[in-house]
């Protein structure tokens, strides 16, 4: 895949098309729920109120994640429902994706910081783009997590 090719989308969830939202909830299903076993509700009534970053190739949706505002989850903002498709994983999708909603976080709400609660096998990741642990490891829907925050 060539990055030239990739199409980076930032939306309400109002302006999101039936075919654009079908995609991302199906991505989010197929990763979440089906890949990592794990049926929850993903439906949380957070989409609503979140701006979503999303990451295409033509029609095929290869990264999304949603940046929550302050209040909503914690009293920091938080980006959340990161997740990359199998088929783009390895191109450093994850990454760019995450560094875009520290980006538009620190931008949209200056002098709060980012809570985020991570899978903790993912701690050295979200670390290396500035990610420090609070706190001791907990489980959410069966899957070990920490939360962390990204000072701003």
């Amino acid at each position: 895949m060539s990055k030239a090719s990739y199409h980076w989308q930032q939306l309400a969830f109002s302006e999101f098309s039936l075919a654009e939202l079908y995609s991302m909830l199906q991505l989010r299903q197929a990763v979440f729920v089906v890949e990592q076993n794990c049926p929850y509700l993903d439906m949380d009534g957070l989409d609503q109120e979140s701006l979503h970053i999303l990451c295409w190739q033509g029609n095929d949706l290869l990264a999304s994640q949603r940046c929550l505002p302050p209040g909503l989850s914690y009293p920091q903002s938080s980006i959340g429902r990161i997740v990359v498709s199998p088929k783009a994983r390895g191109l450093q999708l994850g990454r760019e994706l995450v560094q875009r909603g520290i980006d538009y976080n620190l931008k949209t709400w200056p002098n709060k910081g980012i809570r985020i609660g991570a899978q903790a096998h993912l701690q050295h990741f979200y670390a290396s783009l500035g990610f420090v642990r609070d706190g001791d490891e907990y489980l959410e829907d069966g899957i070990a997590h920490i939360h962390m925050n990204y000072q701003a």
